[in-house]
């Protein structure tokens, strides 16, 4: 059965994004497949400035996901994978919710929306990274058309990672 998607809106994020994104991810099941701790403020304040430097330079980035109501919600978008283990260099796309918006087809939503974004911004292809236990990123991967193509092992937690990839 399809559901019809919530409506929402992407934005560079802000200042003010930085603290809105450490209220909505402070829950250890949201930080699960991430290192399984909440991370400082002061680590969201490095994030959304440099969301907004690759935005300037790239024309896209981590945007802040925003329901109809304008409330923060997560973030959904695209970086370059800068690890130098799994696909380097390659184009990722990513998202974070608050787990309060959980299952609602937020992230869907706000996925498919970057991908027209990036197919508007000239990219060829993505990956998407996911914990092989991730059940509900592995989904929305699948939702989005994407296929798994490679398994890494991650090197600080030894975990099992998918890498899915999508030709745009």
């Amino acid at each position: 059965m399809n559901r019809a998607l919530p409506v929402i809106r992407l934005r560079v994020p802000t200042d003010e994004d930085a603290v809105a994104w450490h209220r909505v991810f402070d829950d250890a099941e949201v930080m699960e497949f991430l290192g399984g701790k909440p991370a400082e403020l002061s680590a969201y304040e490095e994030l959304t400035a440099r969301q907004r430097r690759h935005d300037a330079e790239r024309g896209f980035c981590l945007w802040t996901v925003l329901d109809e109501s304008d409330r923060v919600v997560g973030f959904t978008g695209a970086q370059p994978w800068e690890r130098e283990w799994g696909p380097t260099g390659e184009i990722e796309i990513g998202w974070r919710l608050g787990r309060e918006y959980w299952g609602r087809g937020y992230v869907t939503a706000a996925a498919r929306t970057t991908l027209d974004r990036l197919r508007a911004a000239g990219l060829a292809d993505v990956v998407a990274m996911v914990d092989a236990g991730n059940a509900r990123s592995v989904a929305v991967t699948e939702r989005l058309g994407m296929r798994r193509a490679e398994t890494f092992m991650t090197p600080v937690s030894r975990r099992e990672a998918h890498c899915y990839r999508l030709e745009l």
